[in-house]
Parts: structure tokens; sequence; C-alpha cells
């Protein structure tokens, strides 16, 4: 057999999905892979079911629907203040995932340099890999998970390509404050390098924190490629529904990318989803309230625990730190973690480039009798492990 790509030969396959198989396996409460285990709005599933016995099975257009487009174009406008050409600033994409690897490709060449901070999404560092292009590590410090200018700045001194920003931040729950973002924004006009976003958890944020769109900040739009997803937003994960927004010199080339990884997203969950696009204010401030609640109960009860965990300013992940059980690996502790106390969790040195053991990642994007019985579960955590 003709040798395998060297890309991928330090890859495994992803540890957040193969934390579901485990505890699948031990019939452990799923607090790993970060996906919802309530129903989207009543009102996406219910044109979903129209949809179903209307003509919208075939392609559609390759960079998205036109109605699709509008509706989301018109959405971030009010939310940004932002005016974005829903023909030619949007590419919609099949989910997020593949709006980072399209925005990726389309800015990168082999050999090119990458800021990642760390901690990190996981298809961060391979998406970089999979371009041809080196990712170049910046340390978001705990527990406040701030960075320091002068390192950010030592960074782009190696004449990046491009910086990803993750905010609100997976799996730290960082929301970056309009200050920091300048100072992203005015070293990346500096050394000549573009933002790729990653802003799937926009509207999950809590008081007195706000999300900024980092495009939005004086010169940005033009070096901004925004990429987003409706899973977190509306509970739809499996829709696979992401785009990029972006100016159209870099929409043209990531048209091109996007017709070549996948064709196109799907049309029928296109149709559906418009609905939940032109929601008004009152289901995105009741979302934050959800949230909020959510938040709360899952915090006071890890507290009543006695178990030491960080405060998410955005997004839904907790992580734990496990320092005080001695485990050398925390893969091996969240195994266990599975299968004796029926929990499962991800392994924080996933998420982290530097020699981190001691945080695993729980998530609270469960119903409230989930998030219980999890807690009822973490009560013999001390013990058991």
């Amino acid at each position: 057999m003709p040798s395998l790509s060297v890309r991928t030969a330090d890859f495994t396959d992803s540890v957040i999905r193969r934390m579901t198989r485990i505890s699948n396996k031990y019939g452990a409460v799923n607090l790993s892979q970060g996906f919802p285990d309530f129903d989207p709005p009543a009102g996406i599933l219910r044109r979903l079911e129209q949809v179903a016995h209307e003509d919208f099975h075939q392609y559609s257009i390759t960079w998205g629907a036109q109605n699709f487009r509008e509706a989301l174009a018109a959405k971030y406008e009010h939310f940004s203040g932002q005016r974005i050409d829903p023909d030619s600033e949007i590419v919609v994409t099949c989910g997020s995932t593949e709006a980072m690897m399209a925005a990726m490709m389309s800015v990168t060449d082999a050999g090119d340099k990458v800021i990642v901070f760390s901690p990190f999404y996981e298809n961060y560092g391979a998406d970089t890999i999979l371009s041809g292009a080196e990712p170049i590590y910046v340390p978001l410090v705990p527990p406040d998970f701030t960075f320091d200018a002068d390192v950010l700045e030592a960074a782009f001194r190696q004449k990046p390509k491009a910086l990803i920003l993750c905010n609100p931040s997976n799996p730290c729950g960082k929301v970056f404050t309009y200050d920091e973002l300048k100072i992203i924004g005015d070293l990346a006009v500096k050394y000549d390098s573009f933002i790729i976003t990653d802003e799937v958890y926009e509207h999950i944020v809590y008081a007195p924190n706000r999300h900024t769109y980092i495009s939005t900040l004086p010169g940005m739009k033009d070096r901004v490629i925004q990429c987003s997803s409706l899973s977190k937003t509306y509970s739809i994960t499996g829709w696979r529904l992401g785009y990029i927004i972006a100016s159209p010199e870099i929409i043209d080339t990531a048209k091109k990318v996007h017709d070549f990884l996948t064709v196109g997203a799907a049309a029928p969950l296109q149709e559906a989803a418009v609905t939940g696009l032109r929601y008004g204010d009152d289901y995105y401030a009741g979302l934050q309230a959800e949230y909020t609640a959510k938040r709360e109960l899952f915090l006071k009860g890890l507290d009543d625990l006695g178990i030491s965990h960080t405060v998410p300013q955005g997004a839904y992940y907790i992580l734990l730190d496990i320092s005080e059980y001695g485990y050398e690996s925390d893969l091996d502790f969240c195994e266990k973690l599975a299968e004796r106390v029926g929990v499962g969790a991800v392994p924080g040195s996933s998420f982290f480039r530097e020699p981190e053991n001691r945080y695993i990642r729980l998530h609270f994007a469960k119903k409230d009798s989930t998030l219980t019985e999890a807690l009822n579960r973490l009560e013999s955590m001390k013990r058991k492990m």
C-alpha cells in the first residue's frame, strides 16, 4: 500500500466525540459533547414538518438559499449594527466546522502561520494543519483566561496569515472585552493578518458580560472572517447549518472552496431555519435567561459538593479542577468518571497546547432534570475517584 498523508499522521479521533461513545458504553450522563437534550423551538419544528411536503428537496443555491441569506443578514445587522450584503458577503456552509475549514483554506497557503489561543476547540489545530499552515499557540492564562499582550505581539512578529478567535470561548467560557478585542485588532492591522472568528455562542453570554463582534471595531470589517452557525442558538446541532460573513473579495474565494468541499448545505433545513432567524428580541432574551438559570443551577450544585470549577462568562462549559485526585492522565480520569460515577466529561488536555492535566470539561446545555441527576452522581466523585 502507498504511504498515507504525512499531515494526518499525528491526528487521533476527536476526544470529545470519543467521550460520548464512552458515556454511552457506561450509561453515563453525557456532559461531554456539547449538545442539548431538549427540543428546538416549536416554530422551527412546525416549519420543518411543512417543508417535508414542499418543493425543497433538491440543491439550493450553492452558497445558500436566497431567503436564508437575507434573513441571516437582517439578523446580523440587528445585533451588530453592521449592514452586510446577503448576495456578496455570506456563504452558507455545512455547520461552523466547514465554515472554519473553508475560511482557513481561503486565506492560507502551505507554510503560512496561524495564531491559536490555548485552550482551544480541538478542530482549530487540525484545521490549520490540514490547510498546510503552522499553528502558533498563545496561552490564555487560568483562572481568568486573559492573554499577555506582549506574548501575543511576539506571536504576531512571526508574520502569521491569520489569528483564530473563539468568542465566547470553548472550552473556558471567556468573553473577550472590547479592550482585548482592540488589542487583537490593532496587532492584526500592524502585522497585516486576518482574524477568523468562531462566534457560535454569540447569544449565550452572562451578565454583566457583553458580546462584541470584532468586525464592528474601526477598520476591522474587511480583515475579519466571521464563522458561526445556528447549532447552539436554536438547539439544532444536528442540522449542520453554518455560515461565513466577510468582505466580497474573501467571500468570492470562500464560495469556491465551499463548492468543492460540500456543494451546499441541506436545502430543506435552510428553509425551516429561516423561521428561527426571523425571531424577535424576546427569543434571544429568553435564551439568555434559560442558560443563565442552568448555569446557576449547575454552579450552585458543584459548590454545594465542594467541587472546584471555573465560572464561564459565556457559552455553556465549565472546567473542573481535578488536581486533588492525583491522576497522571486526565483521559484516564474521565474514563473512570464515566464508569464509576456515571458522568461523561472531556479531558482538558485535549484543549490545551501547554502540558495541562488538571482540568476536565463539563457542559450544562441539558434539561434541569438531567443536570440534577448529574449532580446527584457527582456527589460520589470524591469517594469513588
